[in-house]
């Protein structure tokens, strides 16, 4: 148990920013795992600018790495353009 009252809602608030940031980074994953199995070029090129702008965000928010959210990008990026 907290021994201080902002000790408490501290422990409150980050609780919720776990979950949160959970839910970004899991709604992420599933995207990157779409456009990795995405059969045809026309399905992963309409996907790919929604997964760069939410990687870029959860870069922004320090829920990833800048370095991993350049990273992703570009291999997505390669991805998407090797695709017949």
């Amino acid at each position: 148990m907290p021994n201080h009252k902002h000790t408490a809602k501290a422990m409150r608030s980050s609780a919720a920013k776990r979950l949160r940031n959970r839910y970004q980074k899991t709604t992420a994953r599933t995207l990157i795992k779409k456009i990795r199995a995405a059969h045809s070029k026309e399905e992963a090129a309409k996907l790919l600018p929604k997964v760069t702008s939410l990687l870029d965000k959860l870069a922004k928010k320090h829920i990833i790495h800048r370095n991993k959210a350049a990273n992703l990008k570009s291999k997505l990026a390669r991805k998407v353009q090797a695709l017949p």
